[in-house]
């Protein structure tokens, strides 16, 4: 909240409140959001978890596979629920993290080389080491190695919601540690489906997309900066992806690099988007997302299944390799003088964050979708269960060692 200067106080001191960094208060906001988002996240996947394993498990199979279908003449899409949630909710999603993303990119975070060079070395070891874990585990069995980028991926939400428990005693450096990570975890991710995780491609609609891209680009360049002109864009641009085989999430990331940073009259079209699907994403798209794909049915589960190595390698690679990753590049980073620890942050505050870092719950899930959607539902259970394992034990320790690595009596960041 900005403060007030009242009536008859120094000029230095109004200009001082007038002027106090943005970055801070909206930082923490953010943080708020996102926290009490990974608060609904967590009841969301409790009740996906009940509805799964309770007489209402066939009510709510029979939701997420209700077809709806859209149609115009001809043509539309008919799909179940569950892909309707997974293609379209989830490309507002990723049209979010575009979009801070190119914030970040032009004036944040990502702005400068200096800033990005630590978390970029951090998030590089966060996704190669349980990269490494994951094809250590199932190298053998081929089928099993299109999971190898589940355990890489870090749920931002649930991070944060856990360093919110710990108030103040968290500095603000840490918190921007924490966000500029998730940022490269998430371009990563958003590369790693572009590459991997696509179908059988449709070169007519691919050309479609590309037409629809080209427009969104040359209406930015002309500077019209009307938002409504790019949704209806995008819409044309997803349902195109949609089509083509390329994951129709990766329509909000691309529509979301064109929108313009800056308006008439010192306004930002970007900044103003952002703010007001914050709210949107945090309680509604990734709560919906996690109850929709959750739900695992403990019914039949074996010791067999807790060892499967794609179990295995999905939750190591969450639990340790993260923190391995992180620590291990940061490190050796810190120690060749490439880089410096941020200011107030210590090595046991880093690894307890670098264990929040594994949890992947909504990420992961995403990811584990995309991977085994062609397999049968072979590892619809295996898949889950390391998710919901990794993420469990990773976010205990980061409790833990958080709890045990935080002073105890800090004064609020400024």
């Amino acid at each position: 909240m900005t403060k007030t200067t009242k009536p008859g106080r120094g000029g230095d001191d109004g200009q001082r409140n007038r002027g106090k960094p943005s970055f801070s208060s909206a930082l923490l906001s953010f943080i708020r959001l996102e926290s009490s988002g990974g608060i609904l996240l967590l009841a969301a996947t409790a009740l996906a978890m009940i509805a799964a394993n309770t007489p209402l498990a066939s009510a709510y199979e029979l939701l997420l596979n209700t077809r709806v279908v859209v149609s115009a003449g001809e043509a539309g899409i008919d799909k179940p629920l569950l892909l309707w949630i997974n293609d379209g909710l989830m490309a507002i999603f990723f049209f979010l993290i575009g979009l801070e993303v190119k914030r970040e990119v032009c004036e944040g975070e990502l702005a400068s080389v200096k800033r990005i060079t630590l978390p970029a070395i951090g998030a590089t070891g966060g996704i190669l080491a349980p990269l490494c874990i994951y094809a250590t585990l199932n190298w053998s069995n081929p089928s099993a190695m299109v999971g190898w980028a589940i355990p890489a991926a870090t749920d931002i939400a649930f991070a944060l919601a856990l360093l919110r428990v710990f108030g103040d005693r968290v500095p603000v450096s840490l918190k921007t540690f924490l966000l500029a990570l998730a940022i490269f975890d998430d371009l990563a991710a958003i590369v790693i489906v572009a590459l991997f995780y696509t179908a059988d491609l449709s070169p007519g609609m691919l050309a479609v997309a590309g037409v629809a891209l080209l427009v969104a680009v040359a209406l930015n360049r002309r500077g019209v900066w009307n938002v409504t002109a790019y949704v209806l864009i995008g819409l044309v641009l997803w349902v195109a992806l949609l089509k083509s085989g390329v994951h129709a999430t990766l329509a909000g990331v691309l529509l979301a690099f064109c929108i313009p940073l800056r308006g008439p009259g010192g306004s930002s079209p970007l900044k103003e988007l952002e703010g007001d699907l914050h709210a949107p994403v945090a309680f509604v798209v990734l709560p919906v997302f996690a109850f929709a794909n959750a739900g695992i049915s403990f019914s039949g589960i074996g010791l067999s299944d807790f060892l499967d190595p794609v179990t295995l390698g999905i939750a190591l690679g969450l639990f340790l390799g993260n923190p391995i990753g992180i620590i291990g590049l940061v490190g050796l980073a810190v120690l060749f003088r490439w880089v410096t620890l941020p200011k107030g942050v210590t090595w046991a505050q880093l690894t307890g964050t670098a264990f929040a870092c594994g949890i992947g719950f909504t990420m992961s899930l995403f990811i584990a979708g995309l991977a085994f959607e062609h397999d049968n539902g072979a590892y619809w259970v295996v898949d889950k269960l390391g998710i919901l394992l990794g993420s469990m034990a990773s976010a205990v320790t980061a409790y833990v060692v958080l709890g045990l690595a935080l002073p105890r009596n800090q004064e609020p960041p400024e």
